[in-house]
């Protein structure tokens, strides 16, 4: 500016041309920063939609040749281990089957809990609100965010205090203590034949190991396992060494 204009800008020993580009480069980099992460926020949203879009098409598919893709898998099994592998399949698809009963009713148990309660401290729409929540506690902590989010801003629109928040907070945080130690063991744990202590430390393991899919899992995974478990207790009490006796040596 001082060749073109004759003038020289500057604040004492600041250079104000030097500034605005350092201004410049700056936001191109936070610009170039935005837009990277909306980027990858973009990307991760329609993977995440494909990949929903994807789970009826692959369940239509694995229903539909369910049992040809049974009937291969027998094929595969040594005939010695065929009717043992069958047993064991047919007792871990029954356990599986009395866990999906079970986990439905843990569902309708914290819907109706859940819309009780926000009725309570006057929450409008609270049947819905309550049911939803219920019905996403499949998922976990999802029920728990997603009715949580929704009681609040239902109930900020009612009463603009912030108390009522701290009512509903109180609500979901009872409903979160009644599914993890009354509801999940007591229900879930009695049809799948687990010790409701068993089904805690389930839980806790396999949140602890493997995060949010080890939580998922941890139920369905310690019922199958349990099943193993019985069959290997009742080769080991049919077994040679377990009925043998022990020898003795005369004197």
């Amino acid at each position: 500016m001082s060749k073109q204009f004759g003038i020289d800008i500057r604040l004492g020993d600041l250079d104000l041309t030097q500034l605005v580009k350092k201004a410049w480069h700056g936001a191109n980099l936070s610009v170039n920063q935005v837009i990277g992460l909306v980027g990858g926020s973009g990307l991760a949203l329609i993977s995440a939609l494909v990949t929903l879009a994807l789970i009826p098409v692959v369940s239509f598919y694995f229903l539909r040749d369910w049992g040809s893709i049974i009937a291969k898998l027998q094929r595969l099994v040594p005939r010695y281990q065929e009717q043992t592998l069958l047993r064991l399949a047919r007792e871990a698809d029954q356990v599986l089957a009395s866990f999906l009963r079970g986990q439905l009713f843990v569902m309708l148990c914290l819907g109706i809990f859940y819309s009780i309660a926000l009725s309570i401290i006057g929450v409008q729409l609270s049947f819905v609100i309550g049911m939803l929540s219920g019905l996403l506690s499949f998922v976990p902590y999802l029920g728990f965010i997603i009715g949580f989010l929704l009681a609040s801003l239902t109930v900020l629109m009612q009463h603009p205090e912030g108390v009522y928040v701290l009512y509903v907070l109180g609500v979901y945080g009872a409903g979160q203590v009644l599914e993890s130690f009354v509801l999940t063991p007591l229900l879930l744990g009695g049809k799948i034949g687990l010790h409701p202590v068993a089904v805690i430390f389930a839980i806790l393991a396999g949140g602890q190991l493997f995060g949010f899919t080890g939580v998922l899992l941890a139920l369905p995974v310690a019922a199958v396992l349990l099943v193993v478990l019985r069959f290997l207790q009742g080769q080991y009490i049919k077994s040679e060494f377990y009925q043998s006796q022990p020898k003795t040596s005369d004197s």
